[in-house]
C-alpha cells in the first residue's frame, strides 16, 4: 500500500470528522485520565550540560494591545538577537511565570507563559542559530530550552541553519535569520489525556506560544514570523526526533541579517541523547502518527508549492445590522506592557456574569484579529479563520449570535436574544461559556482551505485560530478582563451558527469576560 501524501485529503477528513466531539470514531467515549498517572510536564535531557540564560524581566515601555498587533517586519537593517533578547523571548513564550499548589493528586504545578489544553504542556522549543555576539556571546548550534532552569542545552555544534533553509524551500525569513525558534510536540503528554484529538491541540497550544513569541519578538524590534511550510523528516533528523514520540509543528526566523545563508544538505549524524520517558505508561495514537503523516511535505520543490499564494477567504456581504467596533484610541487604551501581562496571564477558572463593555470587546477584536505574519497567509493581514460571537453581556450590544466582518470592523447580528443555555451546552456543557459576556468561536471553511494547501492546510487553519486566540488572551488580560480556551461540540457549534456558518468547521474557541472574585 502506498503511503498517503499531502494531496490525499480525505485524511484531513477523516481525522477530523473521527475526532469531533461527542462521538468521533477515533475517540473512546469511556476514555478516563487519573491524574495520577500525569506524564512528566518537561523534557529532560540527561546528560547535557546546561547553558544559563541572563534573565531580565523589566518591562520594555511597550504595551500588550500595541505588542500584539505589530508585526515585526524586517527594515533592511540587521538585528542580532543577543543572549538576553534569546531569554526574554523564551522565557516569556514558555518560560515559568509561577507555581500554584493543588491537592492530592496535583499537587504543585508549575504554569507557563501561555496557556495550554489540560496544563500538560506538551510543546517543546529549539533554537537553531549562528554565532551570536554580546555581552555573553552564544555559539552556533543547535539548542533544547529548558524551561525549569531557564537554559539552553546544546544537541549539536555548529552551524545547521542552512539546513533549515533548504528545508523550507529557501523561504526569505528563515534564509535572512541569525536565529530560528522549531516548536515540537510530544504528544503523549496531552493525550494521556485527550485521545487522539491531541493533535489539534498540538497547534492551539503552540498557537497560543506563538502569540507570545511574536508579541514579545516585537517589543525587542526583532523581525519574527510564522513558517508552516517545511520538510518534516530534515527537521525531525536535526532535532533526533525519529525515534521519539515528538513531532515537528513550526519554525519561527528570529531577527535579520542582509545576506542571505546559502542552502544545506540535509545530511547530518544521527543524535543518540539520552532523555527520560514522559511516562512509564505511554501508550502509543496511531491516528496522531497517521494525520502527521498525512500532512507531511517531502522535499523543497513540494514546499515552494505548497506555499504560493493564499485564497481569498471573504465573508458573504452582511444582511443584518451592522454594528462598527468602538475601539479604544491610542491616547485611552490600556498602557499595561506585555511583561506584566504575561505574568498575570492564566485560564480564568470561573466568570462572574458581568458584562463588559463594547468599547473593550471593540478593542479586544481591533487588536487581537489583524492577521499573522505566516508563510501561507498572503497578503499580509489575511486570516483564514472567521469571528463568530455568542455576545452573553456586553453594554452596549444585544444579546445574541454575531459574525464580525474584519474587512467592515463591524459586527453583524445574525440572532438576537439569550443564548447563555446554549453557549454552555456548544461548550461541552461548561458553565464557564455560559456565564462568560463573549464566547468568540473561530471557524474555517476547510473545503477550500485542504484543496489549496492539501492536509497540510488543516495545521494552517489551526494555527491561524489558536494565535488570533492567544492575541486575545493577551488583549483581555491587558484589559484587566479574564480569558480561558475551551473544547466544544463541532457539528452543534456550526449548525448554532448557520444558514451563515454552514459547512464550515470549528477551530477554536475562546470565553471572555469579568474574573469572579475568588472564593
Amino acid at each position: 500500500m502506498s503511503a498517503v501524501t499531502n494531496s490525499d485529503i480525505q485524511a484531513a477528513w477523516h481525522y477530523h470528522n473521527g475526532t469531533k466531539h461527542p462521538n468521533g470514531t477515533l475517540l473512546d467515549r469511556w476514555h478516563f485520565y487519573d491524574p495520577r498517572d500525569q506524564p512528566l510536564l518537561f523534557k529532560v535531557y540527561t546528560d547535557l550540560e546546561p547553558v544559563p540564560l541572563p534573565l531580565d524581566t523589566t518591562p520594555q515601555g511597550i504595551s500588550a494591545l500595541v505588542a500584539i498587533s505589530t508585526h515585526g517586519l524586517p527594515a533592511g537593517d540587521e538585528r542580532l538577537p543577543d543572549i538576553g533578547a534569546l531569554a526574554r523571548i523564551l522565557y516569556f513564550s514558555a518560560g515559568i511565570t509561577k507555581y500554584i499548589k493543588y491537592p492530592p493528586p496535583w499537587g504543585e504545578v508549575p504554569f507557563r507563559a501561555a496557556a495550554c489544553t489540560g496544563a500538560l504542556y506538551h510543546i517543546e522549543l529549539y533554537l537553531v542559530c549562528g554565532p551570536l555576539p554580546g555581552r555573553f556571546p552564544l555559539e552556533a548550534g543547535v539548542y533544547h530550552f529548558d524551561p525549569r532552569g531557564l537554559a539552553l542545552r546544546r544537541l549539536r555544534q555548529g552551524d545547521y541553519r542552512g539546513l533549515l533553509v533548504g528545508a523550507s524551500g529557501n523561504e526569505p525569513g528563515i534564509a535572512h535569520a541569525p536565529a530560528v525558534l522549531i516548536y515540537t510536540d510530544v504528544f503523549w503528554r496531552n493525550a494521556i489525556k485527550y485521545q487522539a484529538r491531541e493533535y489539534r491541540h498540538a497547534f492551539w497550544d503552540s498557537g497560543t506560544i506563538l502569540a507570545n513569541t511574536l508579541a514579545i519578538s516585537s517589543v525587542h524590534d526583532m523581525p519574527a514570523r510564522v513558517v508552516a511550510g517545511f520538510v518534516d523528516g530534515w527537521v525531525s533528523r536535526l532535532l533526533g526526533l525519529e525515534t521519539q514520540p515528538e513531532l515537528p509543528l513550526v519554525l519561527v526566523p528570529l531577527g535579520y541579517t542582509p545576506d542571505a545563508i546559502a542552502p544545506s544538505a540535509p545530511e547530518v549524524p544521527p543524535l543518540r541523547l539520552k532523555t527520560e520517558p514522559a511516562s512509564d505508561r505511554e501508550r502509543d495514537y496511531p491516528a496522531i502518527h497517521a494525520m502527521h503523516a498525512a500532512s507531511a511535505l517531502m522535499d523543497e520543490e513540494e514546499v515552494v508549492a505548497w506555499r504560493g499564494q493564499a485564497l481569498p477567504m471573504a465573508l458573504p456581504a452582511p444582511s443584518g445590522p451592522l454594528f462598527p467596533l468602538q475601539p479604544d484610541g491610542a491616547d485611552a487604551m490600556s498602557p499595561d506592557p506585555l511583561e506584566p501581562v504575561i505574568m498575570r496571564r492564566g485560564s480564568t477558572r470561573r466568570f462572574a456574569r458581568m458584562p463588559i463593555t463594547f468599547r473593550e470587546l471593540s478593542t479586544l477584536l481591533e487588536r487581537a484579529l489583524r492577521g499573522v505574519p505566516a508563510d501561507f497567509l498572503q497578503p499580509a493581514g489575511a486570516m483564514l479563520n472567521h469571528a463568530y460571537l455568542i455576545v452573553n453581556a456586553v453594554d452596549g450590544l444585544e444579546p445574541g449570535a454575531y459574525v464580525f466582518h474584519r474587512d467592515r470592523q463591524a459586527l453583524e447580528l445574525l440572532k438576537a436574544g439569550n443564548c447563555r443555555g446554549t453557549a454552555g451546552h456548544l461548550a461541552l456543557g461548561q458553565d464557564l461559556a455560559a456565564d462568560a459576556s463573549v464566547d468568540i468561536f473561530f471557524l474555517a471553511d476547510l473545503k477550500p482551505i485542504l484543496e489549496r494547501w492539501g492536509n497540510r492546510g488543516y495545521r494552517a487553519a489551526q494555527l491561524d485560530a489558536s494565535i488570533a486566540a492567544g492575541r486575545l488572551y493577551l488583549a483581555a488580560y491587558a484589559q484587566r478582563l479574564g480569558a480561558t480556551g475551551l473544547t466544544f461540540y463541532d457539528d452543534a457549534v456550526t449548525d448554532f451558527f448557520s444558514p451563515h456558518a454552514r459547512g464550515k468547521s470549528v477551530m477554536f474557541l475562546i470565553a471572555l469576560g469579568q474574573k469572579a472574585r475568588r472564593r
